[in-house]
């Protein structure tokens, strides 16, 4: 899935965001804004996981996101 879709319904997938990674707080979220590097920046930083690992989470999170997410 692409990334546009995420960043542009970054606030209808609070809860789905904060469902998968518990760690991430609403300021967490609020503030990375649906930017994927500053997700997975803060993902390796919280959870101790090194980037490829933080960018295998996100992708998952993507692929599972596909036909909930629309298009604006």
């Amino acid at each position: 899935m692409e990334w546009d879709l995420i960043q542009q319904n970054w606030q209808p997938l609070e809860s789905k965001i904060h469902a998968q990674w518990s760690r991430l707080t609403q300021d967490h979220i609020y503030a990375i804004a649906g930017k994927r590097e500053l997700l997975a920046a803060k993902l390796q930083q919280i959870y101790g996981i090194n980037k490829e690992e933080a960018q295998q989470q996100i992708n998952a999170f993507a692929d599972a996101m596909q036909g909930i997410v629309t298009q604006k």
